[in-house]
């Protein structure tokens, strides 16, 4: 049989009368040959082969080895391989602190690069919201993590203790060096009210808003009249002036609010519940008796 006329001769294979996906990718000892890639790789519509058809199956080289030509994107299949690895890992790390499940779907979407982020801020690395590249040195410390780590900050010098970081939109709630109790989503404050940077400010008030079902009405921002809960803030607590932890029925993944820092009510009611302030009916300004404090550290980075 003549050479074949192709690029890279020992990424190019020939289909033979008979040969299916499944026999000519049985003869690679590689585990990123498989019919899905190599699908992908070759951009098939079906399953289904012609005689004298050619395949590349040297999957995510960054080359079409049948012409030469560069390929500008990666093995989509590999790709959500890896992304699914890497969601499949955080779920593990994050359960049982109050966060949602990841979809596993291999999507590396703003909720997985939001909760990648986290990880990183728990661990000491450099904090973004990037993506996570398969292989990297963070990659490797991710999936050889055991136990999700406390945040290494200033805010661990309290006894009961909130950092909201900014860069990652996200909250961790802790006792201690001891002790994380709950890693929330949260929405910081825009460009045009920024959420003011804190260390370990002590939370001076909070309005459980009894007389509305927890539902405060901003006097700075108030909600339009038809609001139906009329109110924006639900059961705020205040660590500098006006700006507070509160719920919120829209908590998006990046900044929404007027310089506070939003959680889903439910969360609100969860943090609220392990400061011991669920059966506070009224308004109080007992530092003690609130008990905790809170740290703003990070900027957001679009």
């Amino acid at each position: 049989m003549p050479p074949l006329d192709v690029y890279d001769v020992a990424c190019v294979v020939q289909v033979q009368p008979g040969e299916g996906l499944l026999e000519i990718v049985d003869r690679f000892d590689d585990d990123t040959v498989d019919i899905e890639t190599v699908i992908a790789e070759n951009e098939l519509a079906t399953e289904v082969l012609e005689p004298g058809q050619l395949l590349d199956v040297c999957v995510d080289n960054g080359l079409n080895d049948i012409d030469g030509s560069t390929r500008t994107e990666r093995n989509a299949v590999l790709v959500r391989r890896e992304v699914e690895a890497q969601q499949t890992k955080l779920n593990e790390l994050f359960a049982g602190f109050g966060i949602r499940e990841l979809l596993v779907d291999g999507i590396s979407g703003p909720v997985t690069r939001q909760r990648l982020c986290a990880f990183r801020l728990a661990s000491g690395l450099p904090v973004s919201t990037a993506d996570m590249a398969a292989g990297s040195d963070e990659e490797q410390l991710l999936m050889s993590t055991e136990t999700l780590p406390i945040p290494f900050t200033p805010a661990l010098l309290s006894d009961r203790w909130v950092l909201i970081d900014e860069t990652c939109q996200i909250m961790f709630v802790g006792e201690g060096t001891e002790r994380l109790q709950f890693v929330f989503p949260t929405s910081t404050g825009t460009a045009d009210f920024d959420t003011r940077p804190q260390t370990r400010s002590r939370v001076f008030k909070y309005n459980p808003a009894s007389d509305n079902n927890g539902w405060h009405d901003s006097t700075t921002f108030p909600s339009a009249e038809d609001n139906p809960l009329n109110g924006n803030m639900y059961k705020p607590l205040y660590f500098d002036g006006g700006q507070a932890i509160h719920g919120a029925n829209n908590v998006p993944r990046s900044p929404a609010s007027k310089g506070c820092a939003r959680l889903r009510v439910a969360d609100m009611d969860l943090l609220l519940g392990w400061l011991g302030l669920g059966g506070v009916s009224g308004i109080t300004y007992d530092r003690d008796r609130i008990g905790v404090t809170v740290t703003v550290q990070g900027a957001w980075q679009g």
